[in-house]
């Protein structure tokens, strides 16, 4: 079946002047088209490997490649930081792929990609490469080079192959770090040739995972050192604002930054979409799934190609299967839309990626998977449904469409939180304000703990010898032998004693490794894995899995063996699990005294159960039935910043158990959303539980605690950094022109009650009122243990 022709500015153009029941159109900025500035290749290069390239199209160099390029080849350590579909790959491949054939017999090249599909595309990138650089004359260079993925999906005969004759090796942080590094011995080959390391999407080594990525590279080049190696390294970045001072924290290096982008780009529209408003009085909107379910009806009986941006593997789920169901009513292929998460198994996501290049694939609903720089090859339009949650984020999934030069489109369509309905009222602020700043703390002592550790365990630590850049070492090898046993100290060097492999307990995100596999039953086919903290709210008894627009019943899970059994089931609802966590005060570490309140820095104890599960109707909403979910509570302990509000206050605001929670809730929602401003947080890293009275305070109190096992920091600096962050959600308070409370500052007044506005920011003015009192840096200790106990989606 034909399907009409529509381009990007017609769709635009339609949505302007009829949103219809997709909402309103609040802004709509236009980004002008760009030629491309070019240059030649210079004489450096290989001539197999520049006749393999302009025999791709490439007859010249973008000028953000050729000054990379020359930085990388004349041994200067590089950070490229352009946009998406800018060809950032070829910054390094020039260079890298040019030393290998020169030095086939000893030089080595090591890349680091954040995921393994990115991995896997830019292995069969390389590999049509150096095919191209096998006409030369020169005994066939690109035959000789071995170039292959070592991740755990590389079977154990290859992994020999690759540590005896692997020239360039693609994989990933968790790989060198547990893989690797501690083998080191078996990979002499690498570390002695090593001349490039190239790391790949920096921007994403944010946060607790880029301070662990930064200690694994403080082990690599030690590595190196002993190996007699010294590479030169190449950071990619989206266009963060920061990337030369975060390439320069991740390596340790003083860093050529190239950031002016001589890439052509095509008009590009961004299209703010507000879904309609259900209730005038309380500022709740149709559900922006909805609205993205409309847009897709607009574009898929065209020949325009679609990405659709979700946050969460469920949400992703049911909008393929309402786009299936709108192709199957448009008698539109419905094996034209696509999922994409994490989760799917190797040979689907390249099936994908292949029907996205071929075109055979119109629609994709994705969630943060594909916002990398996986080919996908060129889509039109990209819908963002909700705010991505940072804009480099925003701009990396803008970057999917418009790749061949000519018109694309971006439509965010706004949910019903903060920061949503702010970007749709200040557009601005996605390209008027600086890109955001990303941080890492290397010298965090929980994470140089763990990877002095590792390091000790790989090579032997002297006395004085140091770690990177990192202070006091000597204090942590004393630490790891006298207190922990860890070492033994021989004169004035360290030696690992400890009969474990410390780096299989050292995770990287804080995530469980330890995966749940779900098996259909009927076929036996293993559908797709999931990692096991999500496990009890997603696939317990009774739980509707979606898969590609299907629908499967969960049977059985097998919590101790990590197995999930399912059937397909024609049902017409998916199912939502409701979720009660408990945080337990262990121990109180220190207390700062305000005028309104008392800021206490705790070590917590926190247990999350899945108690009940609720069936959604997919379309309408309703609920139509419950049931119970019989699984063990994930528990760890953590830190967190308790925020207490003095009982006096309380009792003068009115603020009673069970009436006037609303306000509190909604304080927690507005406190969760403005943390990430002020302390580099990724979203999850943290959590603000709201309690009337604490049982350990005895007052109505504000949680933050660290979603990290052991913490890492995170709640001691919210602890140091709250006074801001308080000021701030006062003025967000009192600027928003609502009388009640809604979306764009603490929720709805339904949720919140009709008095939550006015309380929450009576709350907010009696904590701030007045001086810090005197003295007021202490410590305590906490005898008896407190709860705080939540029900998800309360704050």
């Amino acid at each position: 079946m034909s399907r009409p022709e529509l381009d990007v500015d017609a769709f635009v153009r339609g949505l302007l002047d009829d949103p219809a029941g997709i909402g309103t159109v609040d802004a709509h900025v236009q980004q002008p088209a760009r030629p491309a500035r070019t240059l030649p290749y210079p004489d450096w290069v290989h001539p197999d490997l520049r006749r393999a390239l302009e025999g791709r199209g490439i007859p010249a160099l973008y000028t953000h490649q050729r000054e990379a390029a020359d930085a990388l080849h004349a041994g200067q350590d590089v950070v490229v930081a352009t946009p998406t579909a800018s060809g950032k790959s070829i910054c390094y491949h020039l260079p890298v792929l040019d030393r290998l054939l020169r030095e086939s017999g000893d030089a080595r090249a090591l890349y680091l990609f954040p995921t393994k599909a990115l991995a896997r595309d830019q292995m069969a990138e390389l590999e049509t490469i150096l095919s191209g650089a096998d006409r030369g004359e020169e005994g066939d260079p690109g035959r000789r080079l071995v170039v292959a993925v070592y991740d755990g999906d590389t079977p154990p005969a290859t992994r020999r192959a690759l540590r005896e004759s692997g020239h360039l090796l693609i994989t990933n942080p968790h790989m060198l770090h547990a893989g690797i590094l501690p083998n080191h011995t078996r990979w002499q080959g690498l570390f002695t040739g090593l001349r490039y390391v190239v790391v790949d999407e920096v921007h994403t080594l944010s946060g607790i995972y880029g301070s662990h990525c930064a200690n694994i590279l403080r082990r690599l080049k030690r590595i190196c050192a002993h190996y007699g190696s010294n590479p030169v390294f190449c950071a990619s970045s989206a266009t963060i604002s920061n990337p030369g001072e975060h390439a320069r924290r991740l390596t340790e290096r003083d860093v050529k930054v190239v950031d002016e982008d001589g890439s052509p780009r095509g008009p590009k529209h961004f299209v703010f979409v507000n879904p309609p408003i259900t209730s005038e009085a309380s500022g709740t909107r149709v559900p922006a799934m909805e609205s993205a379910r409309q847009l897709g009806g607009r574009l898929l009986g065209t020949d325009l190609q679609s990405i659709y941006f979700l946050r969460t593997r469920n949400s992703t789920e049911v909008l393929v299967k309402y786009l299936r169901d709108e192709a199957r009513t448009q008698k539109v292929d419905q094996e034209r839309v696509a999922g994409y998460r994490g989760g799917y198994l190797p040979d689907l996501r390249r099936s994908i990626e292949r029907g996205l290049r071929s075109g055979k694939v119109g629609a994709v609903v994705s969630t943060s998977a594909l916002e990398l720089g996986i080919d996908i090859g060129s889509l039109d339009v990209c819908v963002l449904v909700g705010y991505p949650g940072t804009v480099s984020s925003t701009f990396q999934r803008a970057g999917r469409v418009g790749r061949r030069q000519r018109s694309s489109a971006v439509v965010l369509v706004a949910r019903s939180f903060a920061m949503d309905q702010f970007l749709v009222r200040e557009p601005g602020f996605l390209f008027d304000k600086p890109r955001e700043v990303v941080s890492i703390d290397p010298d965090n002592p929980i994470i140089l703990t763990n990877h002095v550790k590792c390091s000790a365990f790989e090579m032997p630590f002297d006395r004085g010898e140091g770690f990177g850049e990192a202070e006091g070492v000597d204090e942590v090898l004393d630490f790891l032998t006298e207190d922990l046993g860890i070492l033994v100290r021989s004169g004035d060097r360290y030696h690992f004693a400890a009969a474990t492999f410390p780096a299989e307990g050292v995770s990287l995100t804080a995530a469980d490794m330890d995966n749940v596999v779900i098996h259909d039953r009927d076929t036996g086919q293993v559908l797709a894995e999931i990692d096991r903290a999500s496990s009890i709210t997603e696939v317990y008894e009774g739980a509707i899995y979606g898969h590609q627009g299907e629908q499967y019943l969960v049977e059985e899970f097998r919590y101790d063996d990590r197995r999930v059994y399912v059937r397909r089931a024609d049902v017409d609802y998916y199912t939502e699990a409701d979720t009660e966590t408990e945080v337990r005060v262990l121990h109180v570490d220190e207390t700062a005294r305000f005028a309104g309140y008392q800021a206490h820095l705790c070590e917590v104890h926190v247990s999350t159960l899945a108690k009940a599960f609720k069936k959604i109707r997919f379309y309408t909403r309703e609920n139509v039935g419950i049931g119970e979910i019989d699984l063990p509570p994930e528990e760890f302990e953590t830190e967190a910043c308790i925020l207490a509000i003095d009982p006096q206050l309380a009792e003068g605001l009115g603020l009673q158990q069970g009436v006037d929670g609303g306000g509190l809730r909604g304080l927690a929602e507005l406190v969760q959303g403005l943390v990430p401003l002020f302390v580099r947080v990724d979203p999850g890293d943290v959590r603000v539980t709201p309690e009337l009275r604490h049982p350990h305070f005895e007052c109505p109190t504000l949680t933050i605690h660290d979603r990290v096992p052991n913490g890492v920091g995170l709640s001691e600096r919210i602890y140091r950094a709250h006074e801001a962050i308080l000021e701030a959600a006062e003025g967000v308070v009192q600027r928003c022109a609502c009388r009640t409370g809604c979306p764009a500052c603490i929720g709805p007044s339904v949720d919140q009650g009709r008095r939550g506005k006015a309380l929450a920011l009576a709350v907010l003015r009696g904590m701030r009122t007045g001086r810090r009192a005197s003295g007021s840096e202490g410590t305590t200790r906490g005898e008896d243990a407190g709860t705080v106990r939540e029900s998800a989606g309360e704050a």
